[in-house]
């Protein structure tokens, strides 16, 4: 939300969601937002309180999933798509983001993930 209200260039056109945390809802809005959009580039970005850093995740996993969402709602079969990968790696590379940000000097610690939470 705050990337929005600073913007990015001109040539860039940004769209920002708030999706809630219901597994459910994330299973049809997500596919929908990218069919009407045609992305070039997607962020997720989850809040947790108990982050301590900025925390890139190398890849998404599809099964394990054993949390309540906000609906207290879990998929029986513990995957967020039936049928889906069970692994979906991401194509940036997230150790040069990493490094990149480390040498800003910000006031911000990032660290690397290839166990994203299953919730």
């Amino acid at each position: 939300q705050e990337l929005e209200k600073l913007g990015l260039r001109d040539d860039v056109d940004l769209h920002v969601y708030e999706v809630p945390v219901e597994y459910q809802t994330v299973q049809r809005l997500i596919p929908a937002l990218w069919k009407k959009h045609s992305p070039q580039l997607v962020v997720h970005v989850g809040v947790s309180g108990m982050a301590t850093t900025v925390t890139l995740e190398k890849c998404g996993h599809n099964v394990g999933y054993k949390g309540l969402d906000n609906c207290r709602f879990c998929p029986g079969s513990q995957c967020c798509v039936e049928g889906g990968p069970e692994c979906i790696d991401s194509i940036i590379d997230m150790d040069t983001v990493c490094r990149r940000v480390s040498a800003l000097g910000l006031d911000v610690t990032v660290t690397i993930s290839k166990d994203a939470g299953r919730y």
